[in-house]
């Protein structure tokens, strides 16, 4: 068993499980791309470039990088792990009788490797072993050539939505749409079945209220933030609240409504940390955010709720600080708008004062380093093409305690401090 913990958004990052994207990217069309949730159609190889990139940008700076595609490989070694995941899959209603029989004979031949590509990748109408003795039935006939059997998962890029680790604990969420909940079930498997997590504890499963991971940040030991909207809903941050607290795993939760627009999906696509004092955010409506403490309870009550009030000023409550440092994405309300649109907000921090983020993001970047942050620019000209950025494609599975990692704010360059 490996120890696996994160307190912050900031603290030096020493493991992260990323998901190098492969042929389910490769199975997005303009008539499909719609309902599988992406934005535009990548260009593969690139993609695979640039993440491989990322990886490495990484691993120069101590990283220790976790690929999911492999975890998952070595997941399905174990025989109750291959019986859920395939159950899980021949459950989908969709399938019928016939064509979930032949199914489930398509997949009991597979290799590990192999199962885990077609759990990922999907498994297209035309792939499946269909003969006259054994043929489909009426649902396969009536499949286009071109439908899915098993549908691919593009999304499984963003490693951060299916879960998030908050102290010793793993939280897999429960994601809202229909399309990537299969996310989940994989990360799920592979934090209960591989060795390496051997003895997990969970502060969050599948199947509790709809919770996606780039919706919490970690503000501070203790003190998390959830973004609620139409992904994550108020019952779920609520769930989130009582499941933590029970587990003393933080004694605040900032609940943070936020609207639903494309660009602003999750709470970390309009505000993320670069250092234990100071955000990066959207400035369009940063100063609009409002946030509802919900504190946990005494003596088994429930957990109290203050507000609304605004975010900053909670957050800055909350984490025992005089105000939050903010920086700006961009440098004007339309270049924040546009770098807003290219994740130029969704920074991963590798250490406090230590970020990545895409490198087209020029305005946002610059405003960083004239912070005293330095950024660590990798390319995204096709890794954003899915409207996510570093923090969006990666779950840090530990990070170094906050504690010690800090120092005084001053002499750091100058920010707007709103609070």
């Amino acid at each position: 068993m490996v120890s696996h913990y994160v307190d912050s958004e900031v603290g030096r990052l020493g493991t992260v499980m990323l998901h190098r994207p492969g042929p389910e990217l490769a199975r997005l069309t303009p008539r499909n791309s719609g309902s599988l949730l992406f934005d535009a159609i990548p260009w593969v190889s690139r993609a695979q470039e640039e993440h491989d990139a990322f990886a490495a940008a990484l691993r120069e700076r101590g990283v220790e990088v976790l690929h999911l595609a492999e975890l998952l490989t070595e997941t399905l070694a174990s025989d109750d792990a291959r019986g859920e995941l395939t159950e899980q899959v021949l459950r989908s209603p969709r399938l019928g009788d016939q064509l979930r029989a032949r199914v489930a004979d398509h997949l009991a031949y597979l290799d590990p490797a192999t199962l885990a590509s077609v759990l990922i990748a999907g498994l297209a109408h035309e792939e499946l072993r269909i003969s006259r003795e054994r043929p489909g039935g009426l649902v396969y006939q009536l499949m286009d050539r071109h439908d899915f059997v098993i549908d691919p998962l593009p999304n499984l890029l963003f490693t951060r939505d299916s879960s998030v680790w908050i102290g010793g604990r793993a939280a897999v969420t429960s994601l809202a749409m229909p399309a990537r909940r299969r996310e989940s079930t994989l990360t799920d498997a592979i934090y209960r079945h591989h060795p390496r997590f051997a003895g997990t504890e969970f502060a969050y499963r599948p199947g509790m209220e709809h919770l996606e991971g780039g919706d919490v940040l970690l503000l501070a030991p203790g003190v998390l933030a959830v973004g609620v909207g139409e992904r994550t809903t108020p019952a779920g941050a609520e769930r989130l609240a009582r499941q933590v607290f029970a587990a003393d795993l933080a004694h605040t939760i900032l609940v943070v409504p936020i609207a639903q627009e494309r660009a602003t999906m999750h709470l970390d696509t309009v505000c993320t940390m670069v250092d234990a004092d100071t955000v990066l955010m959207y400035p369009n409506i940063a100063s609009a955010l409002v946030a509802y403490t919900v504190i946990a309870g005494t003596d088994g009550d429930d957990p109290r709720v203050e507000g609304p009030a605004p975010f900053l000023r909670a957050a800055a409550d909350a984490m025992n600080l005089d105000q939050l440092r903010v920086i700006d994405t961009g440098l004007d309300p339309v270049t924040a708008e546009r770098e807003q649109w290219d994740d130029g907000n969704n920074t991963l921090a590798l250490a406090p004062r230590l970020c990545v983020s895409y490198e087209r993001n020029t305005e946002t970047n610059a405003q960083l380093e004239r912070a005293g942050i330095e950024v660590v620019p990798i390319a995204g000209s096709e890794l954003g093409s899915g409207r996510g950025g570093p923090r969006c494609m990666s779950c840090p599975l530990l990070r170094a305690p906050l504690a010690g990692e800090t120092e005084p704010a001053e002499g750091r360059g100058r920010v707007t401090a709103l609070s």
